[in-house]
């Protein structure tokens, strides 16, 4: 059985749109219908007419969608969870609450903003505390307008994308447990991180400027604050894919983000900001066969591996999302 064929003959049949992020897997990114990054994929899923969305990513992806358009039935080839989403849950951000309000910082006086990588049930957590989500397109944005309202920025759970963007914005951050005062901080960082992403050091910077002098270091804004520092660009993944696109053939760049999204990006003087391969391993574990037999399951009347979330989660990580979209 040709599963290639097998997938694109189910597409047809079925009402079902296969929506995959860019660190998929060639094979499975090529047989989407939409691809994207994260909140990108979200919108444009749960705006489809389709019964069905078939999400080829991570758990919080497939949430995001259910969140947003709740009526949908959602289902994911592999349960896959991003590695930073699961270094946080409602237990471990109250347990952090706990420990700022040791400091003397009254809960009424922080705003939890919430990077897109976070569980349904952490969105609704800062839902229900005023708070709202960002995207690391949109996070400078969220953050000036969140400053506005003169409370101390509590920013989950990526510590790099918050101190990387408190530097880019003149504010001082910390991160939570790091033996600083919070007080002294504008930002208040979670210590999470993208596995991936922390694989680039600046050594690897130094390397490719010596070989290239006259290489372009785009970065990602995971990446920590000391390869941010020496980078030329900085953006989202949408925006990295954009800027690198747009760069004239003969101008060689070296990317430092994830393999999959890089390796498409151009074929000639695309450069990958490691001496290992930094590629996603939960992102990479949905396969062919998981995508064929997610669809097999449908056609037999009987899916799997569908996401489900409560009606209160959903309604204050809505809200929580909402007010990301009303500011950007």
């Amino acid at each position: 059985m040709d599963l290639r064929e097998e997938i694109i003959r189910l597409k047809e049949k079925l009402d079902v749109t296969v929506v995959a992020h860019f660190y998929q897997k060639d094979e499975v990114f090529e047989l989407a219908d939409i691809v994207g990054d994260s909140l990108e994929l979200a919108r444009r899923a749960s705006q489809t007419d389709t019964e069905y969305i078939v999400f080829c990513g991570v758990g919080f992806m497939g949430q995001s969608v259910k969140i947003i358009a709740p009526e949908k039935r959602v289902l994911m080839p592999k349960v896959a969870c991003c590695s930073m989403a699961r270094m946080i849950d409602v237990a471990y951000f109250d347990e952090n609450l706990a420990k700022l309000n040791s400091y003397g910082i009254k809960n009424e006086d922080i705003l939890p903003i919430t990077y897109i990588n976070s569980s349904a049930e952490v969105k609704a957590r800062v839902g229900q505390m005023g708070g709202l989500v960002c995207t690391s397109s949109n996070a400078f944005k969220i953050i000036e307008q969140g400053l506005k309202s003169g409370k101390k920025i509590f920013f989950v759970p990526d510590r790099c994308l918050g101190q990387n963007f408190a530097i880019k914005m003149g504010l001082k951050s910390c991160v939570l447990g790091d033996g600083t005062n919070p007080n002294d901080a504008d930002i208040i960082c979670y210590d999470g991180f993208c596995a991936v992403h922390q694989l680039f050091t600046p050594e690897d910077i130094d390397f490719y400027r010596a070989k290239y002098p006259d290489i372009i270091v785009a970065v990602h804004p995971e990446c920590d604050i000391k390869v941010v520092a020496k980078a030329d660009f900085i953006g989202s993944t949408s925006q990295l894919i954009q800027y690198i696109k747009s760069l004239p053939k003969d101008q060689k760049v070296v990317v430092g983000t994830e393999y999959n999204m890089v390796n498409r990006l151009r074929e000639e003087n695309t450069y990958i900001l490691s001496s290992t391969k930094p590629e996603c391993p939960t992102m990479n574990e949905t396969t062919l066969q998981d995508l064929y037999d997610t669809l097999k399951s449908i056609e037999n009347g009987h899916p799997t591996n569908e996401v489900f979330v409560s009606e209160d989660v959903v309604y204050w990580a809505k809200i929580a999302l909402q007010r990301m979209f009303e500011i950007s």
